[in-house]
């Protein structure tokens, strides 16, 4: 079968897309760089693995109606999220009640997710996925791309899809500009057990290297698990991976100010640079570009998946429509409706995440005495916390069909 798009990256936001595609019949063909598909069913490890992401109730909703949420099979619903700063008193809490939601999400560990979307693109006939191919050369043609393939084999189509990352070849390959700001910061990331339950509440403290969060996990019916993400300085995240698990131990204990009691690391920690990079086009005639290609944002609010669930859904919702009325695919008016979709809502979460780091990053006594203040006022003003919350559960602006 011809294919219709080809999404290079087969990740959780290019899987998602292919299934979105592949469940209104179109021909789709997902190029993955990863060997082989991950083990069908998913049974996940007794050490959970140290990748998660805290999806939102509206990325829920998307996999829902992919078939894919009850496919899941170890995940971690939180209620409740609190927030402090560790150089003074400013605090805040947030929960699904006051959200009116039932959870304001749930973290689950990334292979968990990505098994379960391939489970159910291997029941879509109109996919196909081809594994360990990597694409090397791209040519634009009156009508669509030809990509070139390690094998030195070609692949046509009237629309290609970047989902290839952060780093993407496909953008670059393409003549695509990015605007870059390196953070200053690493991310150590590694898993826990710890001594008081968890509640679930993800929990996170501003320290005066970058925020630490204890997110919430469940192995084995125990909540005493948590995902570890320390965002610190390049220097002290090589000196904390360094360290024993022992001594890691004590430092996230002393760190996280001894809030779940005892620490036990039981995971190797590992540290990932923190770098966001915002394309400067989405789109081009007959190429669109997805996720991480498109845009790499701060962990600081574990929005980074979520935003690239929704640029799937946006895309495949106007590529749905664009079929129905016969569009070519590769329009630049029907790809431009889907880049003046998802272009600000990206941008503004973006600058928020930056304007976050650098205010609680600042050592100005004033600035500290200002957070703490501001912290510990919104935590008393239930309207503006409200909103604060469905704008982090992903409640923003005009949702597409399959996120609603």
């Amino acid at each position: 079968m011809q294919a219709q798009v080809i999404i290079v990256g087969g990740g959780m936001v290019g899987a998602s897309l292919a299934a979105l595609l592949g469940q209104a019949g179109m021909a789709v063909t997902v190029i993955d760089g990863r060997s082989e598909p991950l083990p069908q069913p998913c049974v996940p490890g007794d050490t959970p693995s140290p990748r998660v992401s805290a999806l939102t109730p509206v990325s829920q909703r998307l996999l829902e109606g992919l078939g894919v949420w009850s496919r899941l099979t170890r995940i971690t619903p939180y209620d409740g999220m609190q927030v402090w700063d560790s150089e003074g008193s400013g605090e805040i809490h947030f929960s699904a009640d006051q959200a009116g939601v039932p959870q304001l999400g749930h973290i689950v560990e990334n292979q968990v997710v990505l098994a379960a979307l391939e489970s159910r693109l291997g029941e879509l006939p109109s996919v196909t996925q081809r594994f360990a191919a990597r694409v090397t050369g791209w040519r634009e043609g009156a009508t669509g791309h030809t990509l070139t393939l390690d094998d030195g084999s070609e692949l046509s189509a009237p629309l290609v899809v970047a989902a290839d990352g952060a780093r993407s070849r496909l953008r670059d390959l393409a003549g695509i500009e990015t605007r870059e700001a390196d953070t200053g910061q690493r991310a150590l990331v590694t898993t826990v057990r710890v001594a008081h339950r968890h509640g679930g509440v993800a929990r996170q403290i501003f320290l005066p290297t970058g925020p630490l969060a204890f997110l919430p996990l469940t192995l084995a019916g125990q909540p005493h698990y948590c995902s570890i993400v320390w965002s610190t300085s390049p220097g002290e995240a090589a000196r904390l991976t360094g360290l024993s698990r022992t001594a890691l131990s004590s430092a996230l204990f002393e760190a996280f100010e001894g809030r779940l009691g005892d620490v036990e690391v039981i995971d190797d920690a590992i540290d990932i640079a923190l770098v966001q990079r915002h394309a400067r086009d989405y789109v081009k005639p007959g190429l669109a570009l997805i996720g991480d290609a498109a845009h790499s944002i701060h962990p600081l609010a574990g929005q980074g998946v979520n935003l690239g669930l929704m640029d799937a859904a946006v895309l495949a919702e106007e590529l749905i429509e664009a079929q129905r009325r016969g569009a070519a695919l590769g329009d630049p008016r029907i790809l431009s409706r889907y880049a003046r979709r998802r272009r600000g809502d990206n941008a503004a979460m973006l600058a928020l995440m930056d304007g976050f780091r650098v205010l609680f990053g600042a050592r100005h006594p004033a600035l500290t005495l200002a957070r703490n203040v501001g912290l510990s006022g919104v935590d008393r003003l239930i309207p503006l916390k409200r909103l604060i919350m469905r704008q982090a559960i992903g409640q923003r602006g005009r949702l597409p069909r399959a996120c609603r």
